[in-house]
């Protein structure tokens, strides 16, 4: 009797240890689950920059936008930066922005590492992970591209971000634009 009394409290034990798991797991998954649908207006942020300026998502309007969301301690994040650079360079005068956004860390050492690799994309600092959580992002890179009117177009979580990549992304993301334009003249 006394061995199925403590048999009966270690499995109620355990189911509420179990539960209490699974809604603190749910709770951190929930944090970052607002993935913007592709296709949506993606919700404006305002953050930082590393040189202390306020910088917003609808303050871009008009661009296509890679919002990036990375880290120093992330190998593919640091990675794919050069292609982010490269890409940058070439279409900044053609309506293309890069927002990197870092998350959580500090400062200075984003700043040396940015000087480090001479990136010259701005970077926003992320410092309580709030613009992050409202993207949706769990684990990282984490890439969006934006069009010209806000909507967002493509979603990539953990994809490796290539060069080429950039380019098709932004090409697919430009050419209904021209497209309609140039009926406009016909």
């Amino acid at each position: 009797m006394v061995m199925k009394k403590a048999g009966r409290k270690m499995v109620g034990g355990l189911l509420g240890v179990s539960a209490a798991l699974l809604i603190s797991s749910s709770l951190v998954w929930g944090m970052g689950s607002r993935v913007p649908a592709v296709g949506t207006t993606a919700e404006d942020f305002r953050l930082v920059d590393l040189e202390g300026k306020p910088q917003s998502l609808s303050q871009y309007r008009g661009k296509v936008v890679l919002v990036n969301f990375w880290a120093t301690w992330c190998k593919p994040c640091t990675t794919e930066m050069p292609a982010m650079q490269t890409t940058y360079d070439k279409l900044q005068q053609k309506g293309f922005i890069v927002l990197a956004i870092n998350e959580l860390e500090d400062e200075a050492k984003v700043r040396d590492h940015i000087k480090q690799h001479g990136h010259t994309f701005p970077v926003l600092m992320d410092r309580d992970n709030k613009v992050a959580n409202q993207f949706g992002v769990f684990g990282l890179p984490v890439s969006v591209f934006i069009d010209e009117k806000g909507v967002v177009r493509e979603y990539i979580k953990g994809g490796l971000l290539t060069e080429q990549v950039i380019l098709d992304t932004v090409a697919r993301i430009q050419k209904p634009e021209t497209m309609k334009a140039a009926s406009l003249y016909e």
